[in-house]
């Protein structure tokens, strides 16, 4: 391995998926990791799509107890790994295509600021930040790919593919574990633009209400407000307003949960404009007449402290030329005009 105080590899491959269960015990270097994310580290080849479908089963345990897969290892949790298939030895490596040249130019080229702990990048959108789900290759992987001397690349939070911004990566375990304390203390400060549907009459809008996410709808996961969720809170400010067609709005989240802005601006009857899940049909046909070809959400500021030093840091991403041109045309709209900004 390359550091001690992480959680050994599963020895002897070959055994161990003959043996069936098997069990790992976290190390000081796991704490504060996403469950997911060890397991697709410690189960090396399976697939992400069956390591989630492993933990919606109840198969993978913490202490013996079921495990979410949002849920934060902690050092000497014992964590049950049920029997898995996977690639023999030295399969995985001489199977997999790297990431494309291209490919890792558009994500290199992306990164805004970077040190010795992270760095922070403007996510391209239509990149996912991990491969999977059709895509073979997404932000992390192709910065392993970029970078194969930085063993401990991660992400501190995600964004979907269609989402555009500030994504930001640790470069170091310990830097993980500070970044990720800071999100679940409420310390960073993530702010989005989003153009949602229609004349937004709310006003600046608290919206705090418990999304769910274990629903499914044709198949797909489908996070909705419901009462036995997990708590979201959303600000949402108008910015500039184009007629009864759309409002562009800036977007405070104290939370990171799946799908929070989107799920939040539909519940609120303004959904994010090109929102094919929770969106309109209607809007989106005609915010479309103006140029937009996919959702409207961009991450465009973050706000942390950095790792050990504690000083403060602030990113911004410029918003891309596609949603620019969509904004342009939209000041031709009836009744365009900009909003009071309160900064």
């Amino acid at each position: 391995m390359g550091y001690d105080n992480t959680a050994t590899d599963l020895k002897n491959t070959s055994s161990a998926r003959a043996s069936g269960v098997q069990y790992v015990e976290a190390g000081e270097g796991d704490a504060g990791q996403r469950l997911d994310n060890f397991l697709v580290r410690v189960l090396k080849g399976v697939p992400r799509t069956h390591i989630y479908r492993l933990l919606r089963k109840g198969e993978v345990r913490i202490n013996s107890k079921r495990a979410k897969p949002d849920q934060r290892v902690e050092a000497g949790d014992r964590i049950r790994l049920p029997p898995v298939r996977r690639p023999e030895a030295g399969a995985e490596a001489s199977g997999a295509r790297p990431p494309s040249a291209s490919l890792q130019k558009l994500i290199t080229s992306a990164i805004l600021y970077e040190d010795t702990d992270l760095l922070v990048l403007n996510k391209p959108a239509g990149v996912a930040v991990h491969g999977g789900s059709g895509m073979a290759h997404g932000v992390i992987e192709v910065l392993r790919a970029s970078r194969p001397e930085a063993r401990e690349l991660d992400l501190v939070h995600r964004l979907d593919r269609d989402t555009s911004g500030c994504l930001v990566v640790a470069k170091r375990r310990a830097a993980l574990r500070d970044l990720h304390a800071q999100l679940r203390e409420g310390m960073a400060e993530k702010r989005y633009l989003a153009l949602v549907c229609g004349k937004w009459d709310l006003g600046q809008k608290r919206i705090e209400l418990p999304l769910a996410t274990g629903e499914r709808r044709g198949g797909e996961r489908h996070v909705a407000v419901r009462g036995h969720g997990q708590m979201a809170l959303s600000t949402f400010r108008p910015v500039q307003f184009f007629g009864t067609v759309a409002t562009l709005m800036e977007v405070e989240i104290g939370t990171g949960k799946t799908h929070q802005i989107r799920v939040h601006a539909a519940h609120a009857g303004h959904p994010v404009a090109g929102d094919d899940k929770y969106g309109d049909r209607e809007c989106n046909e005609r915010v479309r007449a103006y140029g937009l070809t996919r959702m409207f959400l961009h991450s465009a500021s973050i706000g942390v402290n950095r790792p050990g030093t504690k000083e403060p840091l602030h990113v911004s991403a410029p918003l891309g030329a596609d949603l620019h041109a969509v904004l342009e045309a939209l000041l031709k709209a009836p009744g365009s005009r900009r909003g009071a900004r309160r900064r």
